[in-house]
């Protein structure tokens, strides 16, 4: 940075000797080595993206505390997609997969910490689960089957080492462009890291060992808002309402049927707070040409 926007070529060591001088202690402290082990990069970009989020004071008092969401390629150290939120959320993730699908496609496999937005925490199960021999997934584990990208669960920090040493880079690197830019809000924060991901990745990926990649396009006949969306399962009450969380939803009749009370139905929040639910019928239902022959869709704004 110095040399980009301050013109003064300095080598690392003379930086590190300056900043000694002025009493500028480093940011990490070194700790006596252990031995591990040394995983080899997946050969292929798309074959594994490892995804973490990094809790810190981004905006150094300036603003609050942010969590930067973000992913990185183990073939590449190539970083597809980050963002700020204000906390560790599925929603985050959500927004993360989204980004690299449309950007670079599907990905074989995520490997992620075990935070309950990954796995089920639940140690009793309801009786559906005990009758399904497994807990329902999370949110986001929904999605990723629906994807078919297969998600492998880090037993330590040190397993997912690329991932953790970016927040260390972005700790140091992207801290200052955030102090320099004088970003004090996290969507102004989003702005410089939209700014800083391209300049990032060609300083620091890599090429793969196998120039082909691994990514999967995505459908074009199928739409992003049918699978990046929270759905859950709900029954339709005596008067024809579905209750989600605080929304009462009331089903209006329609010609084909007008009573849906004690039906299974799966409401799904869609992108821009729009609210869709679908009722499974219990019999088949004439539609439209238009629509499935087993399915009524509603939406709500």
């Amino acid at each position: 940075m110095l040399a980009e926007q301050e013109g003064i070529a300095l080598s690392r060591p003379s930086v590190h000797r300056i900043l000694a001088n002025a009493g500028v202690a480093p940011v990490r402290k070194r700790r006596a080595p252990r031995h591990r082990r040394r995983r080899d990069r997946m050969p292929r970009e798309g074959m594994l993206l490892q995804i973490d989020a990094s809790r810190h004071d981004w905006l150094e008092g300036r603003g609050p505390w942010l969590s930067l969401v973000g992913g990185i390629d183990d073939a590449t150290g190539l970083v597809p997609w980050a963002c700020f939120r204000e906390h560790e959320d599925a929603q985050g993730y959500f927004q993360l997969l989204r980004e690299v699908v449309r950007r670079r496609g599907i990905p074989m496999a995520v490997y992620s910490d075990q935070h309950s937005i990954f796995f089920t925490t639940k140690k009793v199960l309801s009786l559906e689960e005990q009758l399904a021999g497994c807990a329902e997934p999370t949110q986001f584990g929904r999605l990723l089957e629906e994807l078919g990208i297969r998600l492998i669960r880090a037993r330590s920090p040190q397993a997912k080492g690329r991932v953790e040493r970016l927040w260390g880079t972005f700790q140091d690197r992207l801290s200052s462009e955030l102090r320099l830019a004088g970003a004090a809000t996290r969507e102004e924060a989003n702005v410089v890291l939209q700014r800083y991901l391209p300049r990032h990745n060609r300083r620091f990926s890599v090429p793969p060992a196998d120039l082909v990649s691994a990514y999967l396009p995505w459908p074009r006949q199928r739409p992003h808002h049918e699978v990046f969306c929270f759905k859950f399962r709900r029954a339709v009450g005596n008067d024809n309402t579905v209750h989600l969380g605080k929304l009462v939803i009331d089903i209006p009749p329609r010609q084909q049927r007008i009573s849906y009370a004690l039906e299974r139905s799966s409401p799904s929040t869609l992108r821009g707070g729009r609210l869709e639910f679908c009722v499974r019928a219990s019999r088949p239902i004439r539609l439209p040409p238009s629509r499935h022959s087993r399915w009524i869709t509603s939406e709500m704004c």
